[in-house]
């Protein structure tokens, strides 16, 4: 189908978010809430309140001077129900645009102020993801992060808790924070821990750093997927090497231009991964934060670049291709998927460009 879908198609298309971050994707209602109960030195009264503190504008300053709202939501995010609650809501926000299967990332050790055990984290996280896939029927998955440039050692320490948690929600272990000055490469012994546990690996790489950034991610750590990756196309033959192995890309619009990973949308590489035959995933990377959702991600991406719908039924299935899910799983959810599609009336193709139409 060589047409642009329209916004109605977008949000009933089902669709997967790989990219997305718990302590950034909370409600809106649910930050003035807590925010009250904690007696943060904000008034929320309304919606737009709430936004005018949590949202970032469409330009930062910088990736730091994105992250800068963290030091809020982190604050409401320390004891069991909390977590569980906010997990509960982010999975049944995204079964409402049909986002049928999501991996949720977060550094357990940025809820431990109160006293919570890493443990006891990730059991409340689950929890609500549990409960949001009896009540809704979404695929969850949670990925646990290092931070790069808080220490080697917590890590380590987060990689054993993501290996403690294989098979009972946890899929995968990332590296995420400030890339500039503390190289991916400083925490390899984490990720030997997870590979030799025959995990997955995402790496933020290549987002406010070059192409080097994502050298090392695929080459010292293992990397499976990329989170951003936007500085992959300053190096060919790495990309070459990425395009080969099928590692995705988790591309991430509406904060890759906040964050200043690009300049304007018309900068981004996205296109030219998809000419070249990459594995393109889109994401939220934080809703709140981003004000955005899985819809609004898309309907950036037909917009700016002009996708056609099969385009974006490849974006798509690519999503569901790349997740963290077991062979099994992962084909099953996949023709369901596909039936869906068909249903309505996407009839997808398979055709990105001629020379690639043998590949998918």
């Amino acid at each position: 189908m060589l047409e642009k879908p329209g916004r109605d198609l977008l949000y009933a298309i089902p669709k997967t978010d790989l990219h997305v971050h718990l302590d950034g994707s909370l409600r809106i209602s649910t930050v003035r809430e807590l925010a009250a109960k904690h007696k943060l030195p904000f008034n929320f009264k309304t919606d737009d309140d709430v936004r005018a503190v949590c949202q970032v504008d469409e330009r930062c300053e910088s990736l730091e001077d994105y992250l800068k709202v963290f030091d809020i939501t982190l604050q409401l995010m320390q004891t069991k129900e909390e977590l569980e609650r906010i997990a509960f809501e982010l999975a049944e926000d995204a079964h409402h645009e049909n986002i049928r299967y999501m991996e949720v990332r977060y550094s357990p050790m940025l809820h431990t102020i109160k006293g919570l055990k890493l443990d006891e984290i990730v059991e409340a996280v689950q929890k609500g993801l549990d409960r949001a896939r009896r009540q809704f029927g979404i695929f969850t998955g949670q990925i646990v992060c290092g931070i790069r440039h808080i220490s080697v050692e917590s890590s380590l320490e987060l990689a054993d808790l993501a290996v403690r948690w294989k098979n009972r929600g946890v899929v995968a272990f990332d590296l995420a924070g400030a890339e500039k000055d503390f190289p991916a490469k400083d925490h390899i012994q984490a990720f030997y821990k997870v590979l030799n546990a025959n995990m997955p690996v995402t790496v933020h790489a290549g987002e406010a750093f070059g192409a080097e950034s994502i050298h090392q991610a695929v080459h010292y750590c293992g990397a499976n997927r990329i989170g951003h990756g936007t500085h992959l196309s300053e190096d060919m033959d790495l990309l070459q090497w990425v395009n080969d192995r099928r590692i995705a890309v988790e591309v991430c619009l509406a904060s890759n231009l906040q964050t200043g990973a690009i300049l304007d949308y018309a900068s981004h590489p996205i296109k030219k991964f998809m000419e070249e035959g990459l594995r393109v995933t889109l994401n939220t990377d934080n809703r709140l934060v981003s004000g955005t959702t899985m819809t609004n991600e898309l309907v950036l991406a037909v917009e700016h670049y002009n996708l056609t719908t099969d385009q974006i039924a490849k974006i798509l299935l690519d999503g569901f291709k790349s997740s963290f899910l077991p062979l099994v799983e992962k084909a099953s959810l996949i023709n369901r998927v596909l039936d869906e599609f068909y249903k309505l009336g996407v009839n997808y193709s398979g055709v990105i460009s001629r020379r690639w139409r043998a590949f998918h």
